[in-house]
């Protein structure tokens, strides 16, 4: 028979806390704004994998419906983020975070 050990939920807590943390730290102090929002989809992703976590230790499928919707919307952001982008880099040969000011012409 196999044994199969199992890893303590703090472990999984503690790994989704530095991935958030990796992701903060590189959307603030990136420049290109396709980093900063791939730093935010790493942050989406964090935040996932604690409601999965915590979903499996209290043994309710709260945390995967959660899961589930925000990845939802992760993909809709996307699409509509990289669109967003396309225009920018159209318009202002740009997509520098301190370059792009479209409220200032």
């Amino acid at each position: 028979m196999w044994v199969v050990p199992t890893i303590p939920p703090a472990c999984f807590l503690i790994l989704s806390a530095i991935l958030f943390t990796i992701g903060v730290i590189g959307a603030l102090t990136r420049r290109n704004a396709i980093v900063v929002f791939m730093c935010i989809e790493l942050m989406l992703n964090a935040v996932n994998l604690t409601f999965i976590t915590l979903s499996r230790f209290l043994q309710s499928l709260d945390g995967v419906l959660f899961a589930f919707f925000v990845i939802a919307v992760a993909a809709a952001e996307a699409a509509v983020g990289l669109a967003i982008f396309v225009m920018i880099y159209r318009s202002r040969e740009t997509i520098n975070v301190d370059e792009i000011n479209i409220l200032k012409w």
